[in-house]
């Protein structure tokens, strides 16, 4: 290893009590192994550090040599090398990382999880007489996987009606009031999780189901977020166009207003929402296929274009 390249390693990690080498950064991980690694540390730190390996090659190799260890990411916490994502990993879900980051382990537990009876049926239905179990899975963005599967090594598990449902140590963090439901879509039927856990997220609202609340006068923000020049080729019925001052006021208003963004198709204003998501709204939706749509399934005297 170049000297240059070893000053650089000891440096980083003498600089930062924690700090992980990985592919990627913070924020936007490179590889699956540094995203789980990530998600793991920011459940117990708000602060730690990180190395790109990918933005410095040199480093990338000299870790390994320096190591001793072959993989990528690597985990140091106040000067000693602690190991690699699968370490990382039964560190956390044995709870033995948190001792080496010099943190209380709040004790994880088995959330309590709610099975309407509508689940129970379908999801025994999969069990049948054999040993599996429900395993739930909730990622950092907080979307769930359902599998049936062995009981996971070290999962937490919780029971409702009879049906035993496995977590891994993060997911069960995430999972607390959560309800498993089994309903009719227009695809079939499905299960669906209502999460009190989960942060506020753009919603996806229909034509039909805005006609429906129009009609009903419920209280909503209809939010045009096109051109001025596509406004007055066609518009809905009721929406305002978005512009400065339109912004200024509903920032003013409060986080349980209804508001819901529209555009020609569905895309620009879907980013509209998310911004406002962002500043604390929490029933914000995106109105699917846009005026196009309403056009097409609503009110034919919308103008095409």
């Amino acid at each position: 290893m170049q000297p240059q390249v070893l000053s650089q390693i000891e440096k980083a990690i003498a600089s930062n009590e924690v700090l992980l080498f990985m592919k990627g950064t913070r924020s936007a991980p490179s590889c699956g192994f540094s995203a789980r690694s990530v998600e793991i540390l920011e459940s117990l730190l708000s602060d730690f550090a990180t190395v790109d390996v990918l933005a410095h090659p040199e480093v990338r190799e000299g870790i390994k040599e320096f190591s001793t260890w072959p993989t990528i990411p690597q985990l140091y916490v106040n000067g000693t090398f602690v190991g690699g994502a699968d370490i990382i990993a039964e560190m956390f879900e044995a709870g033995s990382l948190h001792t080496t980051l010099g943190i209380s382990d709040a004790g994880a537990k088995a959330p309590s999880i709610t099975v309407t009876e509508a689940a129970k049926e379908a999801l025994l239905g999969f069990v049948g007489d054999s040993d599996e179990v429900v395993v739930l899975e909730i990622d950092r963005e907080f979307s769930p996987a359902l599998s049936i599967g062995p009981l996971p090594k070290g999962a937490f598990l919780s029971e409702d009606k009879g049906v035993k449902v496995a977590l891994d140590r993060l997911s069960a963090t995430r999972a607390e009031g959560l309800t498993i439901d089994y309903v009719q879509t227009k695809e079939g039927a499905a299960f669906k999780l209502n999460n009190p856990n989960e942060p506020p997220r753009v919603k996806e609202m229909s034509v039909s189901l805005l006609k429906e609340k129009l009609l009903a006068g419920q209280a909503l923000r209809l939010i045009d977020v096109r051109r001025p020049d596509e406004w007055e080729t066609a518009r809905i019925e009721g929406a305002e166009l978005l512009d400065h001052e339109l912004a200024e006021k509903l920032a003013e208003l409060p986080p349980e207003t209804t508001l819901v963004f529209q555009c020609h198709h569905g895309h620009r204003s879907r980013r509209a929402a998310e911004q406002f998501v962002a500043q604390g709204f929490r029933e914000v939706y995106n109105l699917e296929g846009g005026i196009d749509a309403w056009s097409q399934e609503i009110d034919p005297a919308v103008p095409r274009y």
